[in-house]
């Protein structure tokens, strides 16, 4: 079966009793969307200020291929084989991008007998946290266009706004756009365009936000541009941030909902990791850590971007510290990163595996090395995995004294990742965990760049593009102490995504740097990376439909 009709047949329980039984949340403290879908309101996340944390593990992987990795499934994996194991657990996960789920990607909510549902409910609008927003967004955007209609008191310069429009759909034709045509009535034409959803600063802040006095400061904090003196101009100049507040003030409640196995999660915030942060909300987060003894969550994409950025930023922002990282691979992965075409996958090639490995050794020495954390390996099976391959995988990664467990999660559900789950209780006590960020907050921006260039990407230096350099001078005087958000391709530690495996000697290209001011940390922009996606030749809509009795299929 598909993964949509695994999750279509599935038993769900009714979600205020669920969070009852299995939380202790009474139903006053939940805000139903259906039967089961719920938001928690802020004031029972204070009310649990007092409870202890329990253990957080991050779920990262290899560099992404065409293959999959499946680290979505595994996290959910994970979670249900902790609560399988007699453990109190809870999952704090992503919400999926809307945009993706009609390309290529498909959705975000784990796959097989490893989801979380309602899934088409969950890839698709959910409680409207992403509309949320997008509209916010946009009403600042329509805002700096008014303004200048009626006058520009503020005397915002229209050639350097800084603040585009978003939309959660892939569309490469807006991505570059000249508004306010047609006359004098429509406002002052400019140069403008769209980012997707997932990359807006308001989902970075949303994301990164502890209070809703918090999300109100941040949002007043966003930089748009500047004045024809060159000064900088912020929300708060167009007292645009009480009513962007007001839009999201219920996106920014925790969304809880359930797996396959009727184990509670946490699906908040959606940022992407190959152009934003790409972690759920600190929210969501630091709630699960006060109801549950393990908290299990991941970041998207490669341990190169999401892990980096999860560890650098968010644990940096709100105090967190990890106690183990699981860094999920595939024998398929492994074989592509070695240079095999994906029509090729299914043939056993234990030399193409042996070549692709030295992706995965790069991301355990990162996450050991670089950042001083315990890790095991989770190898999630595919049945075309021949054991020779499987037991050459595990003897690389042995030797590299890491511990390694197959997962055959997304066929068995949580019984599949129990092996997982007591590997990850076991790394708890055997190994040491040493944590700490990659670079201090006082060094110069062009050095933190730098240093996750060399360091973690394996590259010989940076380089800046004349644009970049000018604007990462500009930034240094001011905000220094922020961290870095890389945006490059998640194909390659490189920023060029036909380098696979683990490159070096080679140079990180930057074009352009960004301030997000109100979620507080710069963006480097890398080589092509747009964004705002394209669709495929062949997009994953052309597949998606739905019947008379309003039954979804094709959805994935």
């Amino acid at each position: 079966m598909s993964d949509i009709e695994i999750a279509q047949q599935a038993t769900m329980r009714p979600i205020v009793e669920l969070a009852r039984e299995r939380l202790g949340i009474d139903a006053q403290h939940l805000i139903p969307y259906g039967h089961y879908k719920a938001k928690l309101e802020l004031d029972y996340i204070d009310s649990l200020s007092a409870n202890p944390d329990g253990k957080l593990v991050l779920v990262t992987a290899i560099n992404p291929t065409p293959a999959g990795e499946g680290k979505t499934t595994t996290t959910v994996g994970l979670g249900d084989a902790l609560n399988r194991l007699g453990k109190k657990a809870l999952l704090a996960l992503r919400e999926p991008a809307l945009g993706p789920c009609f390309g290529i990607k498909g959705g975000a909510a784990g796959g097989g007998y490893s989801q979380v549902v309602p899934m088409e409910d969950i890839n698709l609008h959910f409680t409207g946290d992403f509309h949320a927003i997008a509209v916010a967004h946009n009403l600042l955007s329509a805002m700096i266009d008014n303004h200048i209609h009626h006058g520009n008191r503020l005397r915002i310069d229209l050639r350097q706004i800084s603040w585009k429009r978003v939309i959660d759909m892939n569309d490469r034709a807006l991505r570059n756009i000249v508004t306010s045509l047609g006359g004098v009535p429509n406002g002052f034409p400019r140069e403008d365009g769209f980012d997707i959803v997932a990359a807006s600063e308001v989902m970075a802040i949303l994301c990164l936000s502890t209070s809703l006095d918090d999300l109100k400061t941040r949002l007043g904090n966003i930089f748009i541009g500047y004045t024809w003196d060159k000064d900088p101009i912020f929300a708060r100049d167009l007292n645009a941030h009480g009513a962007m507040t007001a839009i999201l003030k219920d996106a920014i409640k925790p969304n809880i909902v359930q797996t396959l196995e009727n184990n509670p999660v946490f699906v908040h915030g959606g940022p992407f990791a190959n152009i934003a942060h790409g972690c759920n909300t600190v929210l969501a987060t630091r709630s699960a850590l006060k109801l549950a003894d393990y908290v299990v969550t991941e970041a998207g994409f490669g341990a190169d971007l999401g892990a980096e950025k999860f560890l650098d930023i968010k644990c940096r922002k709100a105090g967190l510290k990890p106690d183990a990282v699981v860094v999920v691979a595939t024998v398929r992965a492994l074989k592509s990163h070695g240079g095999v075409a994906v029509k090729a996958l299914q043939t056993e090639n234990l030399q193409a595996l042996d070549k692709g490995f030295v992706n995965l050794q790069r991301h355990l020495h990162n996450i050991r090395s670089e950042f001083g954390l315990p890790c095991v390996v989770a190898i999630n099976h595919f049945h075309t995995d021949t054991d020779a391959e499987i037991q050459l995988l595990k003897q690389k990664v042995e030797a590299l004294e890491v511990p390694v467990e197959i997962c055959t999660h997304w066929a068995n559900g949580g019984a599949g990742a129990e092996d997982l789950a007591r590997s990850v209780l076991n790394l708890f006590d055997s190994a040491p965990n040493h944590f700490s960020v990659l670079y201090r907050d006082e060094l110069p921006l062009a050095d933190k760049l730098r240093t996750v260039a060399t360091r973690l990407y394996g590259a010989n230096d940076i380089s800046l593009e004349p644009r970049a350099k000018i604007q990462l001078e500009i930034f240094d005087q001011h905000y220094r102490h922020f961290p870095v958000c890389i945006a490059k391709t998640q194909y390659s530690f490189s920023s060029e995504p036909k380098l696979l495996g683990a490159p070096s000697d080679h140079t990180l290209n930057i074009r352009e740097v960004r301030l997000s001011h109100g979620a507080e940390f710069i963006v480097a922009i890398c080589g092509t990376m747009m964004t705002m996606p394209g669709l495929p030749k062949t997009p994953a809509a052309e597949m998606i439909d739905v019947d008379s009795e309003g039954r979804i299929s094709g959805l994935f």
